[in-house]
């Protein structure tokens, strides 16, 4: 077979796998009968799904910073990026005691509008700074660094009314009987923002290698025409969209719906009495450290290790793993969201703990396997395995457990505080790793990287145990 034969079939490969995967999940969706009319599912759909949208071209718009800063070269070394996606995800983590509240307060359409056209904003100050100093040999007082790291901080502020706001309207639209596979899609969302925010960012890079900040202006863009799109069809609840609401079966339902929503600070000290949100929570911050972990660092490896580099590395499984792995992360993603999501309602009886500790095993697997085949060039394999379980994680406990724990009236502040401990867990994995990861000539053997997996291994472990502890947690309604 020629080269170049191999080479459009190695390309197109990832695309066939995404849409056999995509078009398996919605063949095999289970249905959930709650006794919704066809319009209020047709309205349903006109309401979640440019909402997912909208949340996944966030992801564009946040993970683009890895491959955007891998273009500055020498200008963002490996210690120089944890720092940036440090601030970021500390920015992002601490927002939820102001952005939990004001979307409780605001409502999730208002402020996943806000987010949206926000992170365009923050994207089109990235791009201008990478432009001034690549092309106009701008150099920012203080460095840019600093001044990537405080624009990046500024991005992620709004990207944290994300997913409140996504779970705070779904919460409104969906019975706690549905959210399990509710959150798979929360999952299969989180899954293709980072395709996006990975592969369509390293194609824009590839196709102008000169002009890196393209890789922040074309989210910023897209960022700003699904906020008109979702400005026109996203609602906060069925009445909203002239339908009767419902009893959503969750924390909420043995509350009169004309009771006042308690303050933001009755419902934090709630949430710190609850246990089983506590322990989500601590889970979440593992989940964190874990997740942008395996997503940061791996590109950087591949490309510091050669797996990009050789002729032929298109054809070899490393080169593979690396060339897609936006797509990779999007397809394991959504099969561990939609693996959640169907055996936490149809095996579980809507238990997301168990679901959560199965998934956690597979991530302490992959964290120990990393360990021992690091110097393999199929170590990628391990870390979309990987990818596939705290997908899973992520959609079952901020995208689902929030919402039944937390209840539809306090769900931003829920989400805000789980979510926020998962950018938390991200901010100090960015600053360890980023710290003990070879530089220069060293980076260049696989070996050197061992201090990888070696912060990885007990994160993994410690989420374990952690999840052992909510296998029995159910959400409590008197319905």
């Amino acid at each position: 077979m020629p080269l170049w034969m191999s080479v459009s079939i190695d390309k197109a490969t990832p695309i066939f796998m995404l849409l056999v995967v995509v078009g398996f999940v919605l063949w095999r969706m289970p249905k959930v009968d709650i006794g919704h009319s066809e319009s209020f599912k047709k309205r349903r759909f006109l309401n979640w799904f440019p909402l997912g949208l909208m949340y996944a071209f966030l992801y564009f718009g946040r993970y683009n910073i890895n491959e955007a800063t891998t273009a500055l070269g020498k200008l963002v070394d490996n210690a120089a990026f944890g720092t940036i996606f440090a601030v970021g995800a500390w920015s992002y983590g601490v927002s939820f005691l102001i952005n939990g509240p004001l979307t409780d307060k605001l409502g999730g359409r208002f402020t996943i509008l806000l987010a949206t056209a926000g992170s365009a904003v923050a994207n089109i100050l990235l791009g201008i700074l990478a432009w001034a100093v690549v092309d106009d040999g701008f150099r920012p007082p203080g460095g840019l660094v600093l001044w990537m790291s405080v624009l990046y901080g500024v991005n992620m502020y709004f990207q944290s009314f994300g997913a409140v706001s996504i779970v705070k309207v779904n919460a409104a639209w969906f019975h706690v009987r549905e959210r399990g596979v509710q959150g798979g899609v929360f999952g299969i969302l989180i899954s293709l923002g980072i395709y996006f925010g990975y592969d369509w960012s390293k194609m824009i890079v590839k196709a102008a290698p000169s002009s890196p900040w393209l890789a922040f202006f074309v989210p910023a863009a897209v960022l700003l025409g699904i906020c008109v799109v979702g400005f026109l069809t996203v609602r906060d609840s069925p009445k909203d969209a002239g339908h009767a609401d419902f009893d959503v079966g969750d924390a909420s339902s043995h509350e009169p719906a004309d009771t006042r929503p308690p303050s933001a600070v009755d419902v934090f000290v709630k949430m710190l009495k609850n246990p089983v949100i506590m322990t989500i929570v601590a889970i979440e911050f593992c989940t964190g450290f874990l997740r942008n972990g395996v997503m940061s660092w791996y590109p950087k490896f591949a490309k510091a290790t050669g797996l990009l580099s050789a002729p032929d590395a298109d054809l070899t499984i490393g080169g593979f793993v690396s060339d897609n792995w936006g797509m990779l992360l999007c397809v394991f993603g959504i099969v561990g969201g939609m693996f959640a999501g169907i055996i936490s309602d149809k095996v579980f009886h809507s238990r997301r703990g168990p679901v959560a500790t199965v998934l956690y095993a597979g991530i302490t697997v992959g964290a120990v396997g990393m360990f021992f085949c690091l110097e393999m060039p199929w170590v990628g394999l391990i870390l979309v395995f990987m990818a596939l379980n705290y997908v899973g994680v992520h959609g079952m406990l901020s995208g689902t457990a929030s919402a039944d724990f937390g209840g539809r009236k306090n769900t931003g502040v829920a989400v805000g505080v789980i979510d926020g401990f998962v950018y938390l867990g991200t901010g100090l994995q960015s600053l360890i790793v980023g710290s003990v990861l070879p530089e220069g000539d060293a980076a260049k053997d696989p070996a050197n990287w061992i201090n990888w997996p070696i912060a990885m291994v007990p994160v993994a472990v410690i989420g374990l145990a952690l999840c052992l502890r909510v296998w029995n947690a159910r959400a409590q309604s008197s319905h």
